[in-house]
């Protein structure tokens, strides 16, 4: 790097560039005091040209970058079935997590909703969100075997197609990752129109396997509805 000495007179027209210690490169003539270059009006001006076309280039990355990061998926809403949570009670965060882990797949979310374990409230939560146009909704609990999991009575009505294979898919990899609750779980999954609808169970390691198996699936789903 170099410095330009301001002691030079001004009338002199001569700018003295003095190296910096790390300095590899000699411009101009040498001589008792240090090095002196001489700098013309057009070599300033194609510097500044340069250096303009260096700050355009930084500036289109950077907004390519953010475009892309915009760029979304579709979007998602979560039901939180449980009776705590619908009264404002629930300390386990259940809702946020599942929150969270869509909009790490690329989803953007419209809401997390609670409803109590009540077969009405249930259906009437995800009818709103598929008459929403909502690409992707994820119930969490009600699937287990108690008398008011209800979440897969619900869900069964509203669906015009089923994926055995997601349901497979998340029972399979919940035993595998320990969580009893995923591999119990007589949640469902299908379409509703064009919203793919998916029960889980309520741990957070059902719900954290369980959004590992499904958002690739939910990917593949939604991109071949969006080429047909």
């Amino acid at each position: 790097m170099s410095t330009i000495d301001t002691d030079t007179p001004a009338d002199s027209g001569v700018l003295r560039i003095v190296p910096s210690v790390h300095s590899s490169t000699v411009i101009g003539e040498t001589d008792e005091s240090g090095l002196i270059g001489r700098v013309s009006s057009r070599d300033l001006a194609a510097a500044d040209v340069a250096a303009e076309r260096l700050a355009a280039d930084a500036r289109g990355q950077k907004m390519n970058a953010v475009s892309l990061e915009s760029q979304e998926l579709g979007r998602a809403l979560v039901v939180v079935v449980d009776d705590r949570a619908a009264h404002g009670e629930d300390q386990t965060l259940i809702g946020p997590l599942v929150g969270e882990l869509l909009t790490e797949a690329g989803f953007h979310v419209d809401a997390t909703v609670a409803v109590a374990a009540d077969e009405v409230e249930i259906r009437n939560a995800l009818n709103t969100a598929v008459i929403g146009g909502v690409d992707l909704v994820v119930s969490v609990g009600g699937v287990g075997v108690r008398p008011r999991d209800v979440t897969p009575e619900a869900t069964a009505g509203l669906l015009d197609r089923t994926l055995p294979g997601i349901e497979e898919a998340v029972r399979s990899s919940g035993l595998a990752a320990g969580a009893a609750d995923a591999g119990l779980s007589r949640g469902v999954a299908g379409m509703s129109g064009q919203t793919l609808v998916v029960n889980l169970a309520s741990s957070r390691a059902a719900v954290r396997d369980g959004m590992a198996t499904v958002t690739p699936l939910a990917k593949a789903i939604i991109e071949s509805i969006t080429e047909f």
